[in-house]
């Protein structure tokens, strides 16, 4: 059969597709080269620290710019992937893109929230028991970067979400989180330092350092 690898990125969306076929026998965190940095990348340490704190094995790839597909398809190959799962929920291109890999790396691709409402999925991420750090943002929701949400706001960010015109998910990339816990984690990824703020033509983004104690 092969095996179940999920692109996972340290952010709330993937971690809860892969939660729908767990476990994963990888989880796998590519690296882009775009213009403006991910923020899970700034802080890879720290994405990679909580990923493993669910018990799953996490790879690393760094894609070469111009070989992105060639590189992903290799790399599952060589993990003998039968299964991809990805988080992507309602943007076409992501989704053709990324059934074209697996189909050449002899994949199945799953993408169990495609289709789903944002709103929906937003509350059901976070009933379900997520809790995570706004990393990056654009400037609309500034006032979330840095702030944890839980179940106990995530009615807040939806509104001002919704009231700005903005995706309450964060699909379009209005923001970037770092799960901090989740009802896969095997214990939880304490609160991390914030050491710098960037900004990067209207999205702004923390660089962090790992804290002390947990949330």
């Amino acid at each position: 059969m092969g095996a179940r690898v999920a692109l996972l990125s340290g952010g709330k969306d993937s971690l809860y597709a892969a939660m729908h076929y767990w476990p994963p026998d990888y989880g796998l965190v590519l690296i882009y080269e775009f213009p403006v940095p991910s923020p899970h990348l700034v802080n890879l340490g720290l994405t990679v620290e909580t990923l493993t704190l669910t018990g799953v094995p996490v790879l690393v790839v760094r894609l070469g710019r111009g070989r992105e597909r060639e590189d992903t398809i290799r790399v599952l190959e060589r993990l003998n992937a039968g299964e991809l799962v990805a988080g992507d929920v309602y943007i076409e291109d992501h989704l053709k893109y990324f059934e074209g890999v697996a189909s050449e790396a002899g994949a199945r691709l799953r993408e169990p929230l495609w289709g789903r409402d944002p709103e929906d999925l937003a509350y059901e991420i976070y009933e379900r028991g997520f809790k995570t750090m706004m990393t990056g943002v654009q400037y609309q929701l500034l006032s979330w970067l840095g702030r944890m949400v839980d179940s106990s706001n995530i009615s807040q960010l939806v509104a001002d979400a919704r009231k700005k015109g903005l995706d309450p998910l964060g699909e379009r990339g209005e923001y970037h989180t770092l799960v901090l816990d989740s009802p896969v984690h095997e214990s939880s990824l304490p609160t991390p330092r914030i050491v710098e703020l960037k900004e990067y033509g209207g999205s702004w983004i923390l660089e962090l350092a790992g804290g002390d104690k947990g949330i």
